[in-house]
Order: structure tokens, then sequence, then C-alpha cells
């Protein structure tokens, strides 16, 4: 006898129309079946309620706080370490900002204590070194100052600058506003006298000062002499004068007449007024006036020419571009002294195109006079206590330099 079930399971295996394979369809019988192997025991708890498989994996657990409390101790561990962080850096710039001011302070004070006891226009720049300087200013000793002090009157000049560096310096006082003095072990420094002061203050006469070697000063320009502008140049030498003071002297003046003579103020053989070689030169080729200068007898006697050669040269053209072309004719010609045939023959001269009221005003110009135009001297100040010294003296192209030096130094006492 069949079953139904076998009869279910016999039309699932049958084709359907057209030969298709019907599925065979699900028996209700057989999913109630499959229920009995899986107890509703395990999908019910203890009061009876259903519950998911997956809770039962873990079990309930009360809540722990620990955890947070951690993390909020941990952050409030780091917010404690970066104030004080902040609290240190504060301090370091209140403390660096202090510093700086008591720096400044005390710069300005010995500025200004200078600048009163100097007499000076401006108040020198004062730096002090090292870091920091409270606890210098509380050891009572400093590293370093520099002292810049511009624009110092000096006598008939000006120094532009003094520059000096004082190293190891004691301090006599309480604090910053309570300094009564200082003692400078060593100093050292330059002094600077610029060609632009020396020609401001000693080029009235339109002067211009230049470098001319290690040790000396070229002076150019022009003076006037009998209503006359005459070119001049002057070799100034610059010397040490004792151990604080500079002072020149003036050699090698020359006042140049265009291009015609040179006059040069002293007796000696060079000084005196001088032909020039360019116009020495012309005036051997103007016959006419080369032979009014050979009819001098104190000229002839000076250019030392025979009596025959001088007699034949004022009746022969030829002897006489002989004589006068001699390079040592030209030569001896330019050191006769013109100013000793001057007075006695006075048209000679202006043949020459020599102004005799312009001779009479440099003969009236001495050496002294003129070397006055271009010198000048000074001293540095004499410290109370102590000693300064001028060392090495140079010439460069901003003007003259001059090291200085000094030990013991007592100030503000």
């Amino acid at each position: 006898m069949r079953t139904p079930h076998h009869q279910t399971h016999h039309a699932a295996q049958s084709d359907g129309p057209a030969g298709e394979l019907v599925p065979p369809r699900r028996n209700p019988y057989e999913e109630l079946a499959s229920l009995a192997d899986h107890p509703l025991d395990d999908f019910l708890t203890e009061d009876g309620t259903a519950t998911r498989q997956d809770d039962t994996e873990e079990p309930w657990a009360p809540p722990n706080h620990r955890r947070g409390s951690r993390r909020r101790n941990r952050a409030t561990g780091l917010t404690t370490v970066a104030r004080c962080l902040v609290w240190v850096l504060t301090l370091a710039c209140l403390a660096t900002l202090a510093d700086r001011w008591a720096l400044l302070y005390a710069e300005h004070k010995a500025s200004q204590q200078l600048k009163g006891k100097l007499h000076l226009a401006a108040a020198p720049e004062v730096h002090i070194g090292g870091f920091p300087f409270l606890t210098q200013l509380a050891a009572q000793r400093l590293d370093s100052v520099s002292v810049t002090v511009p624009d110092i009157p000096a006598h008939r000049v000006t120094l532009t600058q003094v520059t000096a560096t004082a190293d190891d310096i004691r301090l006599d006082g309480d604090g910053p506003t309570a300094v009564r003095g200082a003692l400078v072990r060593q100093l050292h420094g330059q002094v600077l006298l610029s060609f632009a002061d020396m020609n401001r203050e000693l080029g009235a006469s339109q002067v211009a000062f230049t470098a001319h070697g290690p040790g000396r000063v070229l002076a150019r320009g022009t003076v006037r002499v009998g209503g006359r502008a005459l070119s001049v140049r002057a070799d100034t030498r610059i010397r040490r004068d004792g151990d604080r003071g500079i002072a020149t002297s003036v050699d090698g003046i020359r006042l140049d007449i265009d291009d015609l003579a040179t006059y040069r103020p002293g007796t000696g053989s060079a000084e005196g007024l001088h032909l020039t070689p360019a116009s020495a030169r012309r005036l051997t080729r103007e016959a006419e006036k080369i032979k009014a200068l050979l009819s001098v007898p104190a000229i002839v006697h000076r250019l030392g020419v025979p009596d025959s050669a001088l007699r034949a040269a004022l009746h022969d053209e030829d002897e006489l571009h002989r004589l006068t072309g001699a390079p040592r004719f030209l030569h001896e010609l330019t050191r006769v002294n013109l100013l000793d045939v001057a007075l006695a023959h006075p048209k000679l001269l202006k043949r020459l195109g020599l102004d005799l009221t312009l001779l009479t005003a440099l003969t009236k110009l001495t050496r002294p006079d003129i070397a006055d135009r271009f010198s000048f001297a000074f001293q540095l100040p004499a410290p109370p206590d102590g000693a300064v010294h001028l060392q090495r003296v140079t010439v460069d192209r901003d003007g003259i330099r001059a090291d200085v030096s000094g030990t013991g130094l007592l100030l503000g006492h």
C-alpha cells in the first residue's frame, strides 16, 4: 500500500509537460519532524523568554569606570607639564627683558655722562658686551664696553670718529643707578681724521687733501695771490707728537703760474721762481726771446755757458739752436731762479709772460704763510689716572688713522 509520502515522492520525479522536470514539493510533515532534533528548551531562558544564541556567548558584566578615569588622569598629567613649561618660558622671557632693560639703561647713563664730561655736541654710542648683564653687574665686573665718539674738536681740525673698546672693567657702585666709577684695565681703539673734514676746515682756499703714501698727505687746490688764482700743491708729512699727539710738517710747497713757471717759497737752490720744462722748451724755439735771456750776464753765468759759445750763438742761428737744443741747456734753464733778475730786468720778465706785480706778491708770501694753510696738530686729552698712548699712525684713502692704547684708567672718581 502506498502512503501519501511515497506518492508525493513519485510525483516529484515525474516529468512535466513537454518533458520538463518539475521540482518536488516540500512535505510539511517533514519540517515538523525536523523540529524534534532541536529542543525548544535551547531557545528559551529560565523565565521562558526567547533569546539569541549569540548573546549567550559573552556573559553580561557591569561597566568598568576605571579605564576612563585613567585617561582623564593621563590627560591631566600632560596639562600640568605643559603649564610648567609655559611658566618656565614666561619667567625666562621676563628675566631676559629685565636684563635688557637694565643694559639699555646703563648704556644710556654712560653715554650721557661721557657727553657732559667731554663737552660733546652729540652723545656717544656705548655698547656693553657680555650676557647676561645683571650677573656682571652683581659681580661688579664687565667683560667689555665699546664706545664710539663722533666729531671731537681738536684745535683747527675735528676728529671725525674715536672708537675704543675697554676690557676687564671693575665697577664701583651698588647697582645700575648707583655706579660711582670704574677701573679700566685695558683699552684699545682708533682715531680717524677724515679728508672730508680736513677739506672743509682747512680748505678755505679751495684745497683738497688726499693720501700720498703710508705717512704722507698731498694737498692740491688754488690760492689767490696778487689778485690771480694760482694752483697750489703741498706735501704734508704726518708724525706723532709725543705719546698723545699728532702733528704735521709741510714741505714740497709749489705754486704754478699756469704752465709757465713754478714758485717754491724758500731760500734753497730748488726754491724760487723757475720755468717749467714745457715753457723752457718753447722758449728755446723762439730766437728773439732766448737771445734776450742770454743777454743777461747773471743768467748766462747761472747757465754755465762759455763766452765763446755765447758769442757764436748770438751771431749764428745754427749755433744758437745747437746750444739751446741740448738737453743739458734745458735742464739748467729750468734751474735758474728768475727772482734774482726780476727787479733788475723787469722788461725781460714781461717778455717771458711774467707779471712783476705777481712776482712781488709771491715774494711777500713766505713759506710759513703757505705751510700754515695745510698744517695742523692735535692732542688727546690726558686722563686723570692711567695712561693713554698713540701707537701707529697711517694714511689711507679715507683719512689719517692712529691706534690708541690705554692701561689702568680710573673713571668717575
